[in-house]
């Protein structure tokens, strides 16, 4: 099974700087991660999701499947850099941001201690694992080998709620 062993990508946007929307600004996200070492595979539907943290516009979040020569080291740091050039500023935990880009999961070998993969908390959000799901559905958590519909049935009633497929 291909997603087994594959590489996600989580990005998520709701301050479209100088964008039109959230939803173009991924999309030139998209765009230029593609020319940063990464080849994308795969992306699911855009997803407007609820906020973390302090009040904000909802977010605009998607997955992306990847293939890369990087490691998980190299990969952050690629994509950090495409975070950077569109005008990420981390100035609040969970705060709005134009743009963030979490690394979701990697195949076994690939990653280290730094950064942690599979991400710490991406079985308890529901912007993550609907979008993964899209693209990988049979994917299952690398370390409890929980199935994504699994661990989606236990996200709490909010969290599904606050999940909305933009057509």
């Amino acid at each position: 099974m291909q997603e087994k062993h594959a590489t996600f990508l989580a990005l998520g946007s709701n301050l479209p700087a100088n964008y039109v929307s959230s939803v173009d600004l991924l999309h030139a996200a998209i765009a230029a991660i593609a020319v940063a070492r990464v080849r994308v595979v795969a992306a699911s539907s855009f997803y407007q999701t609820r906020p973390f943290g302090p009040s904000q516009p909802d977010y605009v979040n998607l997955v992306l499947e990847v293939n890369t020569v990087l490691g998980a080291h190299g990969l952050l740091h690629e994509m950090q850099g495409v975070e950077a050039a569109f005008g990420r500023e981390r100035v609040v935990k969970w705060g709005p941001r134009t743009l963030d880009i979490d690394l979701i999961s990697m195949p076994a070998g690939r990653s280290g201690p730094d950064p942690v993969l599979p991400h710490s908390e991406m079985h308890r959000r529901g912007f993550v694992l609907y979008p993964l799901r899209e693209i990988a559905p049979g994917w299952r958590h690398p370390v409890s080998g929980t199935p994504i519909n699994q661990l989606i049935c236990g996200l709490s009633p909010a969290e599904r709620a606050g999940i909305t497929r933009m057509t």
